[in-house]
C-alpha cells in the first residue's frame, strides 16, 4: 500500500512537471511560428520593391538624359523621371506585388558615384505619393492617365545626364513603410504606440546606356 502510494504520488509529480514544461514550450513555439511568418511577408514585400526599384533604373538607364540638349529652369524636358516612376508603380501595382501604395514613403532617383551611392542632395530627385494627382502617362478612352506618384523635388534634370564615353550612373531608392501583418508584432506595435514601425528600402544603381557613335 505505501509503495502504491509512492507511485502514485511519483505520477502525479511527472504530470505536473510535464504540464509546466508544455506551458513553458507552447509560447516559443507560437513566437517561432509568428516570427517565419511575418519574415516571409517581409521578404515578399523586399522582393517587391526591390524588383520594382530594378525596372525604375532599368528605365532611366534606357532613357538616358531623352535626347535633351539643353536645360530650362527644373524642367525634365523628355519626361525621363515620369517614365522611371511609371515603370516602379507598374510593378507594385501588380496584383502579386502585396504593396500597398499609400505606404510608398518616397521614390528618389538620383546620380550615383562609382561605389553605387549618392552622390549628393544636389542630385536627388524625390516623388511622393499623390493618388492619380502626377503626371499624364497614357490616355485611355479619351481620359488621362496618370501616375500615383509626383515630382517633390527635381534636383537632377534628365537633360544633365551624361551618357557619352564615361556615363553617369543613375539610382533608384523604393522606401516602403512596412505595416505587420501577424498579430504579435502588430499588439506590440500598438502597445508601444507604434515605435515598432519598419522601413524596407530597397536600390538600384545602373550606368546610363551610352551613346552609339557611328563613323
Amino acid at each position: 500500500m505505501i509503495l502504491d502510494r509512492f507511485r502514485s504520488r511519483d505520477q502525479e509529480d511527472q504530470r505536473g512537471q510535464g504540464l509546466v514544461e508544455l506551458a513553458l514550450i507552447v509560447p516559443i513555439i507560437i513566437a517561432l511560428f509568428v516570427s517565419t511568418a511575418e519574415l516571409g511577408f517581409i521578404y515578399g514585400n523586399v522582393s517587391s520593391i526591390g524588383y520594382a526599384s530594378r525596372e525604375g533604373a532599368r528605365t532611366g538607364s534606357a532613357l538616358a538624359h531623352g535626347g535633351a540638349s539643353d536645360c530650362t529652369s527644373g524642367n525634365d524636358p523628355a519626361e525621363v523621371d515620369a517614365a522611371v516612376v511609371s515603370a516602379v508603380q507598374r510593378i507594385l501595382k501588380s496584383p502579386d506585388s502585396g504593396i500597398d501604395l499609400s505606404r510608398i514613403d518616397e521614390i528618389r532617383i538620383f546620380k550615383a558615384t562609382a561605389d553605387g551611392t549618392e552622390m549628393s542632395s544636389a542630385y536627388v530627385n524625390t516623388w511622393e505619393y499623390a493618388p492619380g494627382a502626377g503626371p499624364q502617362v497614357d490616355e485611355v478612352d479619351d481620359q488621362e492617365v496618370r501616375l500615383d506618384f509626383r515630382p517633390l523635388a527635381v534636383n537632377w534634370p534628365a537633360c544633365l545626364r551624361e551618357n557619352g564615353a564615361d556615363p553617369d550612373s543613375i539610382g533608384v531608392t523604393v522606401k516602403y513603410r512596412y505595416d505587420y501583418v501577424t498579430p504579435l508584432p502588430v499588439l506590440v506595435s500598438a502597445l508601444t504606440n507604434g515605435s515598432l514601425q519598419m522601413t524596407l528600402s530597397e536600390t538600384t544603381v545602373m550606368a546610363l546606356n551610352p551613346t552609339v557613335e557611328t563613323s
